[in-house]
């Protein structure tokens, strides 16, 4: 289903508002890794929004994942105090691992591969 007008523009004032707060609660850098906000999608009813975070050179994903998930709830009331104008409702967030780049990685790795058994 194509999403909306009104879930996009909510999804790029999320995602705005998660990037400055991850910055404040100091969660874009962890572990000596950095972690930033891929992209956002927002449920039809505007009640979900799932959070795809990117994450680089961080050693333990699962780890840095659960560090996140232990500061949601901060992360809402965070995000409740700047959107509480916006939205009547701040949407139930569930956070993803983005695993984009490493797909694109392996995917280029292939392809040398290939290149090299072609010459």
């Amino acid at each position: 289903m194509e999403e909306g007008k009104r879930q996009r523009q909510v999804a790029g004032a999320l995602q705005e508002q998660f990037n400055d707060i991850f910055r404040r609660l100091n969660l874009s850098m962890i572990d000596g890794g950095m972690v930033s906000i891929s992209s956002v999608k927002v449920t039809p009813d505007l009640l979900e929004a799932r959070v795809y975070l990117s994450l680089f050179q961080v050693k333990d994903e699962v780890a840095v994942m659960k560090k996140i998930e232990s500061k949601a709830w901060e992360i809402k009331k965070e995000l409740a105090d700047k959107m509480k104008h916006q939205l009547r409702r701040i949407p139930v967030i569930h956070f993803y691992n983005d695993d984009t780049l490493d797909y694109v990685f392996k995917m280029e790795e292939v392809f040398k591969k290939i290149n090299e058994k072609g010459e």
